[in-house]
């Protein structure tokens, strides 16, 4: 993450500094290098083409910053503001019209982007919660065992205004918290075996962190002036981190990162129901949770997470 940071800060930088040096050299150059100043009462300035255009008249003033601009006029009344949308050769006066926001508003617009929170277990190979007897140990807390996700990028592909193919990415962070005085670690040939820490444990847990990639079938039905939405489909994940804790009852933590044999990549399938922007999930997983043979035992368990979730899709 901190790299991350960097990079984006550097990039800004640079940005900032291009903008600078192109800004100084064309006050010098004027109408050559594309900043242009009237004789008239009229001001107009641009750097590149539709970079960054101003116009200042007697009681107005237009920023067209890309293909966005905002038009602000004097009046008695006090400041009016009107936004502006321009496609790539559109002159100043073409302003963003009713039709052209309602046009807008009639696209269609999925829903995946947005905050999601459940809880998360696993079913063994024959489908059932029920753990075989030799791995107990990796029974859960079910009313703890949660799971908490960030779905930051949304593409929506619409067939009509209700009808479309909606995707993005999240990140799918997952709490599988052991019901009982133990952990786990990844033991002989990579087996995942059971881990007594010799002491009370006041909690325990597996944490995983994914991210996530779907790719829905999305229907909307109107109802009333809003809409209730379905939509289902495959989805995708490669794991990002991983790590076990374990929190004593005298307050002791101890943390320990790792890979735990999980599977790096997993897929499943996904479906949500929802009114408007409130929706309910779930998920399974197809993948075990674990490497094939390396689960518990040599035990395949495959994860599944349902809960609410709240979207920004608009």
């Amino acid at each position: 993450m901190q790299k991350i940071g960097i990079i984006i800060l550097l990039t800004a930088a640079i940005i900032m500094q291009g903008f600078s040096q192109e800004s100084s050299a064309k006050s010098q150059d004027g109408k050559k290098q594309g900043t242009a100043v009237n004789a008239d009462e009229n001001t107009k300035v641009s750097i590149g083409k539709n970079l960054l255009n101003i116009e200042e008249g007697d009681s107005s003033l237009n920023v067209r910053v890309g293909n966005r601009g905002l038009n602000i006029l004097e009046s008695l009344e006090g400041p009016k503001f009107n936004f502006k949308r321009y496609s790539e050769n559109d002159e100043w006066n073409q302003d963003d019209t009713e039709d052209d926001r309602a046009r807008r508003r009639n696209r269609f617009k999925g829903h995946w982007s947005g905050v999601e929170f459940g809880f998360n277990n696993f079913l063994t190979s024959d489908r059932s919660l029920v753990l075989p007897a030799d791995i107990e140990y990796m029974t859960l807390h079910s009313g703890k065992s949660s799971n908490f996700n960030i779905n930051f990028s949304q593409l929506s592909l619409g067939l009509t205004r209700h009808i479309g193919f909606v995707t993005g990415f999240g990140l799918n962070m997952n709490n599988y918290k052991f019901d009982r005085n133990n952990n786990i670690l990844k033991g002989t040939n990579g087996i995942i075996e059971e881990l007594n820490p010799g002491a009370s444990l006041k909690k325990s847990k597996l944490a995983t962190v994914y991210l996530n990639l779907p790719f829905m079938f999305e229907i909307q039905i109107p109802v009333d002036n809003n809409h209730l939405n379905i939509a289902a489909g495959p989805i995708g994940a490669v794991k990002i981190g991983s790590h076990t804790k374990m929190v004593y009852q005298d307050g002791q933590k101890v943390k320990a990162n790792g890979d735990f044999s999980l599977n790096m990549l997993r897929y499943g399938a996904t479906a949500r129901i929802g009114y408007e922007n409130f929706q309910l999930y779930g998920t399974y997983y197809m993948t075990p949770l674990f490497r094939t043979g390396k689960g518990p035992e040599g035990n395949d368990l495959y994860p599944f997470e349902i809960g609410v979730a709240f979207t920004f899709n608009d």
